[in-house]
């Protein structure tokens, strides 16, 4: 990616293909970040791809203040996910049938995948607010220490401790959810 200053500037000016080189230097950083909040594969990708709608149709308002680029993004993820989950509450929910293996994928290795990350999921939604942000953003998204620290408004000290007490709880949490699966 080329430097992300000059990509945003290009993009706000309205160069498009800046715009798109920003969105495949973020996609997974985003969607990482929107599946560790919802749990579900179909709903961040649609979500995902409504977060980088919604930048493009915002981004000629976007403002440097200091934060990366990145902060504005999750900013926008954030409050995506925040709307999901008020109308989540209000409709029942339905499942759809998860799409047909083909070409040459291993069904055995992608249902254990599948299943690690629904376990890390759930651990997670047992984590205070704070840990589950720090999480999302640290690990789902890649973000750094300073980098989370400054999207969230705290120290880096902060964002450490924080990290540092929600891996003890979900390597607690996982552990459980390993025996209880080893008993049945």
């Amino acid at each position: 990616m080329h430097e992300e200053g000059d990509l945003v500037r290009q993009a706000v000016a309205g160069d498009q293909r800046a715009f798109a080189e920003l969105y495949e230097g973020y996609f997974d950083r985003i969607y990482r970040y929107v599946y560790l909040k919802i749990g579900d594969r179909v709903e961040a990708e649609d979500m995902t791809q409504q977060v980088f709608v919604n930048a493009y149709k915002s981004i000629t308002g976007y403002r440097w203040q200091g934060k990366p680029f990145s902060a504005w993004l999750f900013r926008i993820a954030h409050n995506q996910i925040v709307d999901h989950l008020r109308r989540k509450t209000r409709q029942p929910a339905t499942l759809l049938n998860e799409p047909l293996l083909t070409g040459g994928v291993n069904p055995l290795a992608v249902a254990e995948h599948n299943l690690d990350m629904e376990q890390v999921a759930q651990a997670t939604r047992k984590l205070t607010q704070a840990q589950r942000e720090v999480v999302s953003l640290r690990f789902a998204a890649g973000l750094s220490i300073d980098e989370v620290a400054r999207a969230m408004g705290r120290t880096q000290g902060a964002v450490k401790a924080l990290q540092h007490s929600a891996i003890i709880a979900l390597r607690k949490l996982l552990v459980k959810q390993d025996e209880k699966i080893e008993t049945i």
